[in-house]
C-alpha cells in the first residue's frame, strides 16, 4: 500500500465520482522513459492520475512518486488512482511553480523524470463550480485553486477596456480583441458579468454566432476563455519557474517532459529546452514535439492539440 500524504500533514479522503480520463501522449512517453525500480518522479500536473499510474506501476518500494496540482479535487481523485501502487505515493496541493521548496521538504534533493501535462481535463472542464467551458451556464471563475483571490468575474467586469483587449490579445490570440472588449465594457455598464453564458454570449455578437462562416471552426469565445484562464491562474509565469527548477533539480540523465496544447505553452518549453541544449545542460530528446497520431486522436479529441518535448540532463 502507498503512503499518501496531503501536503506533508493529513491523508485525505476521496471526495465525488471519479470519471474517467485518458492521459494524453501516455503510449509515447512510456517508450521514451524508462525508469529504475528505485527512481523518483515528479508529476507536476497529477490531474487524475493517469499518466502517474503508468510509470508507478515501473516503481518498486523504494521508488517515490510525488504529485502536485493546483487543483485540490485533483489530488483527492489521484489519491484514489494511485493508492495501490507499490512505490512511495506524495500527493502535495499546489501550483507546480512551487517544485523545488516541495521535492527539497521530502528530504529529495535530485529527481528522474518531471512530468507536466498542461492541459485542461474533462472532468475539470465539465465542473460547474470552475467555470471553465461556455457549453454551459456556470459562475465566471476559473481558478484551479480556490485560494487564489482573483476571478475571471473580477478580472471582466473591473479591468478597463484597453488592458481587457491587450488581455485577450496576448494570451487567447485573437485578432478582435479591441471588438470584444469594446462589447464587455458596453454590457457591464448595465449590469455585472458573472456567469459564463453571459460572456459567451458577448463574445459571440461581437465575432459572430457559431454556425455562421468564419475563417476558423472554433468557438467564438475560445480565445477569450484562454484568456481569462491564463490570466487567472497565472498559467505562463507559473511554467516559466517550473521550467526554471526543473534543470535544478533533475539529477544527471534524468528527463524532463512537458506536454502542451497551445503555441504560447509550446514557445516557452521550445526556447527554454534550446537555451539549455546550448549551455550544454540539456541534451534534446525530441528535436521537433511529438504529437498525436490519428488514432489517439480518433479516441481522445482533447488531444489533437497535444505537443510532447522532452529533455535530458546532461
Amino acid at each position: 500500500m502507498s503512503e499518501i500524504r496531503y501536503a506533508g500533514r493529513n491523508t485525505i479522503e476521496v471526495n465525488g465520482p471519479i470519471v474517467e480520463h485518458i492521459p494524453v501522449l501516455a503510449g509515447t512517453l512510456t517508450e521514451q522513459i524508462t525508469l529504475p525500480p528505485d527512481g523518483v518522479m515528479v508529476d507536476a500536473t497529477i490531474g487524475q492520475g493517469g499518466h502517474s499510474y503508468l510509470f508507478g506501476k515501473t516503481l518498486g518500494p523504494e521508488g517515490v512518486l510525488i504529485g502536485l496540482d493546483a487543483n485540490k479535487e485533483a489530488v483527492r481523485r489521484a489519491q484514489f488512482k494511485l493508492k495501490d501502487l507499490a512505490c512511495k505515493v506524495i500527493l502535495i496541493h499546489c501550483n507546480f511553480s512551487h517544485i523545488a521548496e516541495q521535492v527539497h521538504k521530502q528530504g529529495i534533493e535530485k529527481v528522474d523524470f518531471i512530468l507536466a501535462d498542461l492541459g485542461v481535463s474533462s472532468v475539470q472542464l465539465s465542473d460547474v463550480e470552475m467555470g471553465l467551458s461556455f457549453l454551459e451556464d456556470a459562475p465566471l471563475d476559473m481558478r484551479f485553486d480556490k485560494r487564489l483571490k482573483t476571478t475571471a468575474a473580477d478580472i471582466i467586469n473591473n479591468t478597463d477596456e484597453k488592458a481587457l483587449a491587450d488581455l485577450i490579445y496576448k494570451f487567447g490570440q485573437d485578432r478582435g480583441s479591441r471588438r470584444i472588449a469594446r462589447f464587455i465594457a458596453q454590457q457591464r455598464k448595465s449590469e455585472p458579468i458573472t456567469t459564463t453564458g453571459q460572456l459567451a454570449n458577448i463574445v459571440c455578437r461581437a465575432l459572430g454566432r457559431p454556425g455562421r462562416k468564419r475563417r476558423t471552426r472554433i468557438h467564438p469565445a475560445t480565445r477569450t476563455f484562454q484568456a481569462l484562464r491564463i490570466a487567472v491562474n497565472n498559467e505562463l509565469e507559473n511554467l516559466e519557474k517550473l521550467l526554471v527548477s526543473a534543470s535544478d533539480i533533475v539529477k544527471r540523465n534524468g528527463y524532463i517532459a512537458v506536454v502542451s496544447f497551445h503555441s504560447l505553452e509550446d514557445r516557452l518549453v521550445k526556447n527554454n529546452f534550446k537555451q539549455n541544449e546550448k549551455g550544454g545542460i540539456y541534451r534534446l530528446i525530441t528535436k521537433k514535439p511529438i504529437v498525436p497520431g490519428r488514432d489517439e486522436i480518433a479516441e481522445n479529441r482533447r488531444a489533437r492539440s497535444a505537443k510532447l518535448r522532452i529533455a535530458q540532463k546532461q
